[in-house]
């Protein structure tokens, strides 16, 4: 009796340790290694008011009243959706000079235009929640905000999942004499950029647009630039962390083939 009890907890032991291997190991595959560093790559900031929210980190620009950039690692698909209500959007309570009062787009013809999409945020109710706060968005009409740029939010979600996800930064460009919105002048952008880069499989990708804010049928691909490009309009170094000829070598090019359109 006495072996049996013995050879009953050694069994226990073993199974125990197997189903926490097993455990550790469903997590780590179920988890992309980026996403242990989803702060790993952030822009310079021209203001140097940059704010980490949960997700997703921007740089929000006072005279404009909105980000001049938001990065995030975009989840692949595969990681689960919710299905979350939407809420109201709110000031965002970590910008030190005051976001942008959500009134500001009431009656003004155009959109609450988000640059971190909700729909990339849909693993966690928080996540969620937080690209409703007005520091996430930018004054779009709506048939470029449900057009042409939504069209490109689905493709960065599709790559997310085919490349085990990506990272993401994006904008409007901000530069002197923009029209504004509101009491608060929130300044309409002409353009809106994304930048989108992962490594998949030891080989680095990058791609950048460049979308004038109007309603298009044009493909995708019409709207790919060169990072430097955008670079030099915007003053701001995206991917400052990467090795310098890597860095220089992504950012130089415009070809899209290395991705799947």
């Amino acid at each position: 009796m006495i072996k049996s009890f013995i050879f009953r907890q050694k069994l226990g032991l073993i199974l125990s340790v197997f189903l926490f291997s097993s455990f550790i190991g469903f997590t780590s595959k179920s988890i992309p290694f980026q996403d242990y560093k989803p702060f790993a790559y952030l822009p310079t900031s021209t203001t140097k008011q940059v704010i980490k929210h949960t997700y997703y980190a921007l740089s929000y620009n006072e005279k404009y009243e909105q980000a001049e950039w938001v990065f995030y690692f975009l989840r692949s698909q595969n990681e689960g959706i919710g299905h979350y209500k939407r809420p109201r959007f709110k000031n965002d309570p970590m910008v030190t000079t005051k976001s942008a009062n959500s009134e500001n787009y009431k009656k003004s013809g155009f959109d609450r235009g988000h640059l971190c999409a909700a729909a990339d945020m849909r693993f966690s109710k928080i996540a969620f929640d937080e690209t409703f706060f007005t520091s996430n968005v930018s004054p779009q009409k709506h048939n470029f905000n449900d057009g042409i740029w939504k069209k490109l939010e689905e493709k960065s979600r599709y790559w997310a999942t085919k490349y085990n996800g990506i990272y993401v930064v994006t904008g409007g460009i901000l530069q002197k004499g923009l029209p504004t919105i509101g009491e608060e002048k929130v300044a309409i952008p002409n353009y809106f950029y994304k930048i989108l880069y992962c490594n998949y499989k030891g080989k680095n990708r990058m791609i950048a647009f460049l979308m004038p804010s109007v309603k298009s049928k044009e493909p995708l691909y019409n709207f790919v630039v060169t990072v430097d490009s955008i670079e030099k309009i915007t003053g701001i170094d995206f991917f400052p962390q990467l090795n310098d000829s890597i860095e220089k070598e992504l950012e130089s090019k415009s070809d899209y083939k290395a991705w799947a359109f």
